[in-house]
């Protein structure tokens, strides 16, 4: 533990001796809880940039069709045959 605290650079409060872990674990449990905050609004963020891409992209196929529809032509037999009616 000692360590682990010597490697964040914490150094224990006035008149104490060495760093304490309930201090290293309230200023630990701060940042994790700011951290998991941060980090669920990022992704939130990025889920609403990519059903927005994912919208536009299906707009855009809606929009040009990947075949194309020709109109019909009165050349068949039973065209023919209801010109003779």
């Amino acid at each position: 533990f000692l360590e682990t605290a010597a490697y964040f650079c914490m150094k224990p409060k006035m008149g104490e001796k060495e760093v304490s872990p309930h201090s290293f674990f309230s200023i630990w449990h701060e940042f994790s809880s700011d951290f998991k905050d941060f980090w669920k609004k990022e992704n939130k963020l990025i889920l609403q940039e990519r059903v927005k891409e994912a919208e536009e992209v299906c707009r855009q196929k809606k929009g040009k069709s990947l075949y194309n529809i020709r109109p019909k032509h009165d050349s068949g037999i039973v065209s023919k045959n209801c010109d003779d009616a």
